[in-house]
C-alpha cells in the first residue's frame, strides 16, 4: 500500500510536512497559520477536516503556530509529551486535547507505527521521529545542535529523512544582524545543524534502504538552497552514496510529493 508524504514548507520561519496512508492522515508539526496549512493542502488536493493527528517535535513557533485554530475548529488531537504540552499552552494561552506520549516510547495513530526519541535542541522536551508506514519509513530530524549515537541509530533504518540543514558557517559569522548571543546559540549543542553538521550525518547514517533526503529548516538569511545541497550531496558522493536523492525544501511553498510504494 503507497504512502504520499508532502512537505507543505520547511524553513527558520515555519515547518509542516503532511502523510497520508490507506488508513492515516496527519501532520507532522504546524508551524504555519492556520490558513496557510489549509491552502498547501488545497494545493494538493487534501484538506484539513480529515486529518486524524498532528504530531508535534517541540513548542517553538515555527513548529506550533498553526495549533490555535486548527484545534479549536477541527478538534484534532496532538501527540507530543508532558512538557511540550504544558509549554505550548503556556504560550499560547489555551489547553489542548493531546495525547501524551513519553519520550523514547512509540505509538500508532491508524496504520502507521510513531517511534520517539530524543534530540539536543533548546527546548523542553524535544524529540525526532521514525514513523513507520506500510510503504517504508521516514525519519525527521528538524532542530538538532548535534546528532548523538542514539539519534543516529533511530534514524538508520529511514528510507526518507528529513535532515536539518540550517545554516552555513560562513554566511552566519558574516551576518551583521544577528548578535553574538543568537549566533552562539545556534552554534551550540543544543542549537542548530550546519550544512556541514548534516553532511557527517547524513554519511553516517547512509544505508541501502535510504532513498531520499529533504534538506528541511534552511535559515533564510544565513544559508541558500544551492549551497547545503551541493556540501550534502557531495559528501554522499564521496562515499559512493549515488542511490540517495537529496532534496531541497522551502517554507515558501510545498515540495513536489512522493510517493512511497507505488508500483513501478
Amino acid at each position: 500500500m503507497a504512502a504520499r508524504f508532502t512537505i507543505l514548507g520547511s524553513g527558520s520561519g515555519g515547518n509542516c510536512a503532511y502523510l497520508e496512508t490507506g488508513d492515516t492522515r496527519i501532520l507532522i508539526d504546524a508551524g504555519f497559520s492556520a490558513r496557510q496549512i489549509r491552502l498547501r493542502l488545497a494545493g494538493i488536493e487534501r484538506d484539513a477536516e480529515r486529518l486524524q493527528g498532528i504530531l508535534i517535535t517541540h513548542e517553538h513557533s515555527d513548529h506550533v503556530q498553526g495549533l490555535a485554530v486548527l484545534c479549536a475548529r477541527l478538534r484534532v488531537p496532538i501527540y507530543c509529551n508532558r512538557l511540550t504540552k504544558d509549554a505550548i499552552e503556556h504560550a499560547l494561552g489555551m489547553r489542548f486535547e493531546c495525547r501524551l506520549f513519553e519520550t523514547g516510547a512509540a505509538f500508532e495513530i491508524g496504520d502507521c507505527t510513531i517511534e520517539t526519541f530524543a534530540v539536543p535542541h533548546d527546548a523542553q522536551d524535544p524529540v525526532g521521529f521514525l514513523v513507520h508506514t506500510p510503504a517504508g519509513r521516514i525519519g525527521f530530524l528538524t532542530d538538532l545542535g548535534h546528532a548523538t549515537r542514539l539519534v543516529m541509530e533511530r534514524v538508520r533504518p529511514a528510507h526518507v529523512l528529513v535532515l536539518e540543514t540550517n545554516h552555513d558557517l560562513k554566511l552566519l559569522q558574516d551576518d551583521t544582524r544577528r548578535p553574538w548571543s543568537v549566533k552562539q546559540r545556534i552554534l551550540s549543542r543544543h542549537g542548530h545543524l550546519s550544512n556541514d553538521a548534516a553532511a557527517a550525518v547524513a554519511e553516517q547514517v547512509v544505508s541501502a534502504d535510504l532513498r531520499h533526503v529533504y534538506l528541511g529548516h534552511l535559515s533564510r538569511d544565513c544559508n541558500r538552497p544551492e549551497i547545503a545541497h551541493r556540501v550534502v550531496s557531495e559528501r554522499l558522493g564521496q562515499i559512493g552514496a549515488t542511490h540517495v536523492r537529496v532534496e531541497s525544501t522551502s517554507q515558501d511553498h510545498p515540495s513536489p510529493t512522493l510517493v512511497l510504494g507505488a508500483d513501478p
